[in-house]
């Protein structure tokens, strides 16, 4: 809001007035499918520019092999996954683990803490599975501040993400087979 106030300080009043839910990703109560949706179908758009130009029957056919060259790519990278959380999600954790050494710990009972970072403090519910930051809800990954709060704690960080971010559960995904289509 600091940037917005320098560039466009007549617009602040208007998305304040509004709420932060209803532009805001990070304050959103619920999911926000057209974020994801757009990116999909803006990649597919893009790759497809040649195809666009086709009769209908051979763009949908086009489309259809593209889907199952992508399936069976990401099957193949899921196969070979011997990690509990998917690669992405595992580096995720990598990387926040270094970051744990510059916090401090302030607990208010077993599942609530202050995390102080030097930057953006925490405030993290463990049971609630949330934190101020609004990371862990909406990635669904427990965030920096939530990870030194499940260290302390001596629990599982595995048991913290979101069932999307399992191995397991990708795997699954891409466990069928999108058929070729005979001539």
């Amino acid at each position: 809001m600091n940037t917005l106030t320098l560039v466009q300080p007549r617009l602040v009043p208007y998305l304040q007035e509004v709420g932060y839910e209803r532009w805001s990703r990070a304050y959103s109560e619920g999911g926000r499918y057209n974020i994801m949706m757009n990116k999909i179908l803006e990649c597919i758009n893009a790759i497809l520019v040649k195809e666009r130009e086709l009769p209908i029957t051979a763009l949908a056919k086009e489309m259809r092999s593209l889907v199952q060259r992508w399936h069976y790519e990401r099957w193949t990278e899921a196969e070979k996954c011997k990690t509990q959380l998917t690669p992405s999600a595992e580096t995720l954790f990598s990387g926040q683990y270094q970051l744990l050494i510059w916090m401090r710990l302030d607990p208010a009972s077993d599942t609530v803490y202050t995390v102080l970072d030097g930057d953006k403090n925490g405030v993290v519910d463990l049971q609630a599975r949330t934190c101020s930051c609004r990371q862990f809800q909406l990635e669904q990954l427990p965030c920096v501040h939530a990870m030194i709060a499940i260290w302390h704690s001596k629990r599982d960080v595995y048991n913290f993400n979101s069932k999307y971010y399992n191995s397991s559960t990708w795997k699954v995904t891409y466990a069928g087979v999108v058929y070729p289509l005979p001539h």
